[in-house]
C-alpha cells in the first residue's frame, strides 16, 4: 500500500480511528468527540481518524495508545501462529490491517515503529505461503470442486485486503497456468 493521495487503500487506512487522550483543554472543539460539550477538556479520550490525529498528536495536544489490533494480545497470537488470526476482523473497513499498521508506524517513535514493522513483516511472511497455497488449491478444484466456492469465501474472509488481492492474483495465475498446460498437452497429441 502506498501513501498516494488518490489511493483508495490509503484513504481507508487513514480513516481508521485511534483513541487520543488530550493533554490540554481545547476550546470550541468539543464536536470532535461527537458529544454536546463545547470544549475538549484535558484527559478526555476521543476516538478520531488517523488523518485528524496526525495534526492533534504533532501539535502535542494529545497522546494515543497503540490500537487494539496491534496490542500485546494480538502480537502474542501472531507470534504463536500468524495463520490463526483473522486480520480482517481486527480493523473493519475492508480489513486493511497492514495499511492501518503502516499508518500507525508513521506516528510512532523510531524504536516503536521498528517493533511494529517487525510484527507486520513477520505476520506477512508467516501467512504468505498459506495464502498462495490455498489460492492454487482452490484454483485447481475449479468450478466443479463442489463446495469449494464456500470454502474459498470462508478462507478469504479472514484475510487482510492486501492478502485477498494476492490470493486473487495467485488463483488467477494458477488457472491460467492450468489452461496453458492443457493447451500444450492437446497440441502434442
Amino acid at each position: 500500500m502506498d501513501n498516494d493521495y488518490f489511493s483508495i487503500d490509503a484513504i481507508l487506512a487513514e480513516n481508521q480511528k485511534i483513541q487520543c487522550t488530550f493533554k490540554v483543554d481545547i476550546l470550541d472543539m468539543g464536536h470532535l468527540g461527537g458529544g454536546s460539550d463545547r470544549d475538549i477538556k484535558a484527559l478526555t479520550k476521543v476516538p478520531m481518524p488517523i488523518w485528524l490525529a496526525y495534526i492533534v498528536l504533532y501539535s502535542d495536544w494529545a497522546d494515543f495508545n497503540i490500537p487494539t489490533p496491534f496490542g500485546s494480545r494480538v502480537r502474542n497470537a501472531l507470534k504463536a501462529e500468524p495463520r490463526s488470526v483473522k486480520l480482517s476482523a481486527l480493523v473493519g473497513a475492508g480489513g486493511l490491517w497492514y495499511g492501518f499498521g503502516k499508518m500507525i508506524m508513521d506516528i510512532l517513535s523510531e524504536e516503536q515503529a521498528n517493533g511494529m514493522s517487525e510484527v507486520l513483516t513477520q505476520t506477512f511472511r508467516g501467512r504468505l505461503t498459506e495464502v498462495i497455497d490455498q489460492a492454487q488449491h482452490f484454483a485447481a478444484l475449479g468450478p466443479s470442486g463442489g463446495a469449494s466456492g464456500d470454502a474459498t469465501q470462508l478462507f478469504r474472509e479472514g484475510l487482510d485486503g492486501t492478502e485477498r488481492e494476492l490470493f486473487s492474483l495467485a488463483q488467477d495465475s494458477a488457472k491460467r497456468t492450468k489452461r496453458w498446460y492443457e493447451g500444450n498437452d492437446r497440441a502434442r497429441r
